[in-house]
């Protein structure tokens, strides 16, 4: 019996728990918090987003680059790090030159080019700065252009466009060689010369050159009879030949007034008489200069001449 007593006493128990009222379920709000909801909306700005994602760890890197640059040691480390670095690929053998080579330039004119250049081979090719280069040897009075090239192989081609002698100017200060447009080349005799070039002398006589060349080209049938051209108050051409005959020539068509004159000597060997000038500057009328000896030859004929017609007259 004692059995029943026990669940008995367990009864009561039982009824008391199940007798307290469950609590009813809270039902879950989906909304989130206040906090939560203002973060979420500023996470979806995309200017929030860029600045968290790029200008935070872009601010940290410049925050750290700036604490390593503050030590001027590290600095100056850093700096010598990258011109050794700089000097190793620079020196490397493909970047090297190690042969000149001058074009286009005459004996004379090669060795000026290589005193101006003044290059210390072989060196990189990172220190040369070829447009200050050329603007060196385009400075020599020889030289009308240039151009330089680094090629394969450690090669500086230097091409020379030379300035050829074309007449020899005198002036106050002296013989000088000049090339076709006027230009100073050398002094005369500081270069050697392939031949005789013509002569001219005057002031403004380099500015007409070509027009001078064009006159010596005419005098060819003349043969070393031509000593030079003398330029006339900087607008014409005197022509000098070796009897120290002048042959004037005008302002404007010089050219076919001096063929005038050729064809008059090839006729009547004008030119080789007692002549000091042959004057053409007026264009409709030729005139000639008789020297000294020849004027006197020139009065003495005219007295027989008048001497006999006056005879005559009284007989």
């Amino acid at each position: 019996m004692q059995p029943l007593s026990a669940r008995e006493g367990t009864r009561p128990l039982i009824a008391r728990r199940s007798s307290v009222p469950a609590r009813p379920a809270v039902p879950h709000d989906p909304a989130p918090s206040r906090l939560s909801y203002r973060v979420q909306r500023l996470w979806l700005t995309p200017v929030f987003r860029s600045a968290l994602n790029i200008g935070a760890p872009l601010f940290l890197i410049l925050a750290a680059i700036s604490w390593y640059l503050s030590d001027e040691e590290r600095v100056a480390s850093l700096f010598e790090t990258a011109y050794e670095i700089r000097r190793e690929i620079e020196n490397r053998p493909e970047f090297r030159v190690n042969v000149l080579g001058i074009d286009g330039a005459s004996e004379d004119v090669t060795e000026e080019v290589r005193a101006s250049l003044a290059l210390d081979l072989p060196m990189s090719s990172f220190d040369l700065d070829l447009d200050e280069l050329r603007g060196r040897l385009e400075a020599l009075p020889a030289v009308r252009s240039a151009d330089l090239r680094i090629q394969t192989g450690g090669y500086l081609a230097v091409r020379i466009d030379e300035r050829r002698p074309a007449a020899l100017w005198l002036t106050h200060e002296g013989l000088s060689i000049i090339d076709e447009e006027g230009s100073f080349i050398a002094g005369f005799g500081e270069r050697e010369l392939e031949g005789p070039l013509p002569l001219l002398a005057g002031e403004g006589a380099n500015l007409a050159v070509p027009e001078a060349l064009d006159l010596i080209d005419a005098s060819r049938p003349l043969g070393d009879r031509v000593h030079g051209l003398v330029r006339m108050g900087e607008r014409r051409w005197d022509v000098v030949l070796t009897n120290h005959t002048r042959i004037l020539l005008p302002e404007a068509g010089a050219r076919s007034a001096f063929d005038r004159v050729l064809a008059l000597d090839d006729v009547g060997e004008i030119l080789s008489r007692d002549l000091t000038a042959v004057d053409l500057r007026n264009p409709g009328r030729l005139t000639v200069r008789l020297t000294e000896q020849a004027m006197d030859e020139y009065r003495r004929l005219r007295e027989l001449v008048a001497s006999g017609t006056s005879g005559e007259n009284q007989g």
